[in-house]
């Protein structure tokens, strides 16, 4: 019997094979979870249907995450076909290309604007639609996040202060939805190589720079990020909330 038997989850990220958000939907499929996905877009959707079905995931909906009317209709759906949902998975940011090189000095006001909307405040949007859902017997809301929410990283600019309010609003959550049995986590993963980190200028000299002084000498795979997303949307996790969770290779422990 899998850790996440009988569970129901919806994954909100993901956009190809290599996203962090597959890995974690293939490792929940394998668990025992009941799976559901959303796409943002038709270019999104020629990847994600393929996969979907590869692994028997039959509801795969369309989701602007900067739309409420669109992030209430998911939960709206699944309410319809499911007794509750288990679990909620946040893999979505975005930021303007030109806002991902550079000087953070040249960040634009509407730049700024777009990056914390889709990347901080729909994980606030997702959760309190899915509040109800969740509720009925508690569950596990799980975002993804990124060190540079805490040290400057080369051409990160925007993102990184996007990912700095992302953890700020997962420790409120925690807070606020507690009384009804949700947890609210993310996780901080090391660099990868998915499709958002080829936006990011400079990004190979990171990731060997990065595997030249963890503690392991590695960089972590998109496994080991599913690996610590099933133990913290399983039960196994049942009293932790509200925490940041590197998984980095140790990266973060390191100063000079």
């Amino acid at each position: 019997m899998g850790l996440l038997e009988g569970k129901k989850a919806v994954i909100f990220g993901i956009a190809n094979e290599k996203s962090i958000a597959w890995a974690i939907a293939r490792e929940f499929r394998e668990q025992g979870a009941e799976l559901a996905f959303t796409y943002a877009n038709d270019a999104i959707a020629k990847r994600i249907f393929p996969l979907a079905e590869s692994i028997g995931v039959t509801q795969v909906i369309k989701c602007d995450v900067a739309k409420d009317e669109d992030i209430h209709d998911v939960f709206a759906g699944l309410g319809k076909i499911w007794d509750g949902l288990d679990i909620l998975i946040h893999s979505v940011a975005f930021a303007n290309r030109d806002e991902l090189k550079g000087s953070f000095l040249n960040t634009s006001r509407a730049g700024f604007a777009l990056a914390m909307d889709i990347s901080a405040y729909s994980l606030i949007a997702m959760v309190k639609e899915a509040q109800p859902l969740m509720k009925v017997r508690g569950g596990s809301v799980l975002a993804m996040t990124y060190y540079a929410s805490e040290k400057v990283f080369p051409n990160y600019n925007v993102m990184g202060v996007a990912k700095a309010a992302l953890e700020a609003n997962v420790r409120y959550l925690a807070e606020a939805v507690g009384p009804d049995s949700i947890r609210v986590n993310a996780i901080s993963a090391g660099p990868l190589k998915t499709l958002a980190a080829s936006g990011v200028g400079g990004f190979h000299q990171i990731a060997a720079h990065v595997e030249a002084k963890t503690p392991l000498r590695t960089n972590i795979e998109q496994k080991d990020v599913a690996d610590a997303a099933l133990f913290l949307c399983s039960d196994l996790s049942r009293r932790i909330t509200g925490g940041i969770h590197f998984v980095d290779s140790g990266y973060n422990i390191m100063g000079m």
